[in-house]
């Protein structure tokens, strides 16, 4: 089964599917050991990881569409991608969408800023015009064919314009014939529970760490009815601080270790470094 089937199972039993966000194949294996049902290759944390930089549209479409296959080639469960504006016309739409396809993403969301995009969560966010948007959609939707990637359309809307937008967004960009819609920029619960009474159709949740909305819980999102729920930020922030700990703790003391640092046994564990190993001497090596 193609992780885009399994994701595609989910959502036609109505389970809520919860999809950590992580930065790189090796976070995403963390996310597959403890159980998740998929995991968000975050766009924010792509760039952060590859650049070093913010998330203000740098990363191109080769670029993102190579690190989501590092996440594919490094788990079983399905992986949902960022996948910008699509980064150019139609052309462009249906390039990514093939390239992410050929991938084995399981699902790919698109988004009505202008390019360059920004963070959802940051202040300054620009749009194009819906039906320039809903064309975006409509492209990669007859560029998918007969494939079964997940398409989600995904409006800024809400931070820029408000949420009546946001919700006409929505519509619009459901009658293009993508699976699930995406309102971004949420950061009160009540703003979420206004998704959820006004949005028709499957949807997808992002809760940010630190926001009003991220008290929700998973058993209150499930009870919204959401069918994603993505948390795009928390082990990507998570690590960071835990590697400026480590690295100020060894400038300090002069001495490397301590904190809740992972044994070197439990990495090896963690990148299965045994069963290649095992293949490696199965085959003379």
């Amino acid at each position: 089964m193609t992780g885009a089937s399994a994701l595609r199972a989910s959502l036609r039993e109505n389970r809520l599917v919860v999809a950590p966000g992580a930065a790189d194949a090796l976070t995403a294996r963390l996310v597959q050991g403890l159980g998740f049902d998929a995991v968000y290759m975050t766009g924010l944390g792509a760039t952060a990881v590859r650049l070093g930089q913010p998330d203000l549209g740098l990363m191109t479409q080769t670029e993102m569409a190579d690190h989501a296959r590092a996440f594919v080639r490094a788990v079983d469960i399905p992986v949902i991608a960022d996948a910008d504006t699509g980064y150019g016309g139609a052309l462009n739409v249906a390039r990514t969408v093939r390239e992410y396809m050929q991938g084995g993403v399981a699902a790919m969301h698109l988004e009505d800023q202008v390019s360059p995009k920004r963070c959802g969560q940051l202040a300054g966010v620009r749009l194009v015009d819906p039906a320039e948007a809903a064309a975006r959609l409509s492209a990669a939707v007859e560029a998918r064919g007969d494939g079964d990637i997940v398409l989600i359309g995904r409006t800024d809307a809400l931070p820029a314009q408000g949420m009546d937008e946001a919700v006409a967004r929505a519509a619009r960009f459901r009658d293009t014939g993508v699976d699930l819609i995406f309102v971004d920029g949420v950061k009160t619960r009540a703003e979420v529970e206004a998704i959820a009474r006004r949005v028709e159709g499957p949807k997808v949740l992002s809760l940010v760490d630190g926001t009003d909305a991220a008290q929700l819980g998973i058993a209150d999102v499930r009870e919204l009815g959401f069918s994603v729920v993505m948390y795009a930020v928390t082990a990507l922030f998570a690590a960071t601080r835990a590697s400026a700990d480590a690295l100020a703790r060894l400038k300090d003391s002069g001495l490397p270790g301590g904190g809740d640092a992972l044994s070197y046994a439990d990495f090896c564990d963690l990148v299965d470094l045994v069963g290649h190993q095992a293949f490696a001497h199965r085959h003379g090596e």
